[in-house]
């Protein structure tokens, strides 16, 4: 596993490893207690066949995780590892986070602590 800062495996700093964080995003890390996620699709049709306008549908509240950075610092200096995994579904709060645009596509910056859940299967 490479160290994702400096591309060697002899580092021993925690830290996310570019396996982890998929292939797509080796252009953008988040750092310490950050989360990138990508919002799930609108419903654009109802279960009864309707087709939804734009206005009509609800602001998606479940993405999965993309990409975490390494935890944030503890009062003692130790790292608290972000709670969530690369690939988990995710609830998030209505309002907050910061875009990210990344090959042409919408992502969201979130804080550990600002996410709301994690759905489970």
């Amino acid at each position: 596993m490479a160290c994702a800062r400096h591309g060697h495996g002899r580092c021993s700093h925690p830290g996310l490893s570019l396996p982890q964080a998929g292939q797509a995003f080796r252009k953008f890390l988040p750092l310490f207690d950050r989360v990138l996620v990508e919002r799930s699709a609108a419903e654009t049709v109802t279960k009864g066949g309707i087709m939804l306008p734009e206005k009509a549908q609800g602001k998606v509240l479940q993405a999965t995780v993309v990409a975490v950075g390494s935890g944030s610092k503890g009062k003692g200096g130790e790292v608290q590892p972000v709670s969530v995994k690369v690939g988990d579904k995710v609830l998030l709060p209505e309002y907050g986070g910061t875009k990210v645009v990344i090959d042409d596509k919408d992502y969201f910056l979130f804080r550990d602590g600002d996410i709301l859940g994690k759905y489970v299967d």
